[in-house]
């Protein structure tokens, strides 16, 4: 039977990055995040403790967003929140958020409410707050270097230009030591502008390929 846990100080220590050990201390009344499981080998009951995920789709809020390139890491979010029945239904730390599991790992979908430029100002905080070590902090978000509906996963990287990723890695002490999904949009097309593209909506041929 499993169970969420959320409660201060209930839950094991998560190992800071030896590089970037200082965001996670920037909170100072942390909460733990955590899953407790009684395995099924174990004739005593025994509890084993699994780490929390953080994952956050990056993207602009608003209807007038809704739909566009620019959001596919909301849409990401959302698909998951559906498919695992998580309420996004809180807000903390400037984004909208979600508790739950995906089997036995507990976690925390984020869709940062500041403007996709701003996004660090809700995920540091969110990091700290929950103490999520670096290695489990997802970031989702668009990628132009990639054709559309192609998909790439990253165990660490720069900001390649992207505002909103060089915005969580500032609020994340300047770490790169944290996985991406990266969601392939392609490129404008001709001389067509990069923010008019960005915030242009998918058509219904590019919608059918993500």
């Amino acid at each position: 039977m499993l169970y969420a846990v959320l409660a201060p100080n209930s839950c094991i220590s998560y190992p800071r990055s030896p590089n970037c050990p200082h965001f996670l201390r920037k909170n100072s009344v942390p909460t733990r995040l955590c899953i407790r499981a009684s395995l099924p080998d174990n004739n005593n009951g025994a509890k084993v403790e699994y780490t929390p995920w953080l994952i956050v789709g990056l993207g602009n809020p608003g209807n007038k967003y809704h739909g566009t390139r620019h959001n596919v890491g909301f849409e990401m979010i959302d698909s998951i929140s559906q498919a695992q029945g998580i309420l996004m239904n809180t807000i903390q730390s400037k984004a909208l958020i979600g508790i739950g599991s995906i089997g036995e790992v507990p976690i925390l979908l984020a869709k940062p409410q500041s403007y996709i430029n701003y996004s660090g100002e809700a995920v540091g905080p969110l990091a700290a707050h929950y103490q999520v070590p670096l290695r489990h902090i997802l970031l989702v978000y668009d990628e132009m270097s990639l054709p559309n509906g192609v998909i790439r996963l990253q165990p660490k990287g720069g900001h390649g230009h992207h505002n909103g990723v060089k915005s969580v890695m500032g609020h994340l002490d300047g770490c790169r030591e944290f996985p991406r999904l990266c969601i392939g949009i392609g490129n404008p097309p001709g001389t067509m502008d990069m923010k008019a593209f960005l915030l242009q909506k998918f058509s219904s041929v590019e919608r059918k390929q993500h």
